[in-house]
C-alpha cells in the first residue's frame, strides 16, 4: 500500500514523524530516500525527538559517523548515514545486524544497502514539492492513514 502526503513546511514533517514514532516497533526499518536536501535527517529527527518524548533532542546527522544510537522508552533507535559506503556489505560493521534484531534502523540512503535492505520495511520517499516536500510511503497496513 503506497500513498504519499503533502508536507507543506517543518511542522508537518515534526507531525509525521511523531506518527511513525508512534507505530515503529523493534525490528522495524524505515527505508529513508530522497536527494540531497530532501528531508531525510529531519524527518528522521523528528521520529527520534517523538520516539524519546524530547522534543529538543540533540540529533546530529550521522553523515560523518555513519550511524548514531538512541536509548529511548521505545527502544534503542539506530539512525544510519549510508550516504558515504563504498559497498553494501559495509553496514554489518555497524551494528546493522543487531539494530534489525532489537531496534529500530532509521536509514537515510537506504538503496546502498542494495540486497541486505529487508522487503518489509517501511519506504520513505522524500522530495521537493513547491515550497515543502511530499512524503511517499509504502509500508503495509500498520502505517495507513499516517
Amino acid at each position: 500500500m503506497t500513498y504519499s502526503l503533502s508536507l507543506p513546511d517543518e511542522a508537518a514533517t515534526e507531525r509525521l514523524g511523531a506518527a511513525l514514532a508512534e507505530r515503529l516497533r523493534p525490528g522495524d526499518v524505515v527505508a529513508l530516500q530522497g536527494g540531497l536536501g530532501a528531508g531525510k535527517t529531519t524527518l528522521a529527527r523528528a521520529v527520534l525527538r517523538a520516539a524519546s518524548g524530547d522534543p529538543a533532542l540533540v540529533v546530529p546527522s550521522p553523515t560523518f559517523t555513519l550511524v548514531e544510537i538512541y536509548d529511548t522508552p521505545r527502544g534503542a533507535y539506530w539512525h544510519f548515514d549510508l550516504y558515504r559506503l563504498e559497498t553494501a556489505e559495509q553496514v554489518l560493521e555497524l551494528g546493522w545486524e543487531e539494530a534489525r534484531a532489537d531496534g529500530v534502523a532509521l536509514v537515510e540512503w537506504a538503496e546502498r544497502l542494495g540486497p541486505l535492505l529487508p522487503p518489509d520495511r517501511l519506504a520513505v520517499s522524500l522530495a521537493p514539492d513547491g515550497a515543502g516536500r511530499r512524503a511517499d510511503i509504502d509500508g503495509g497496513a500498520r502505517f495507513a492513514g499516517l
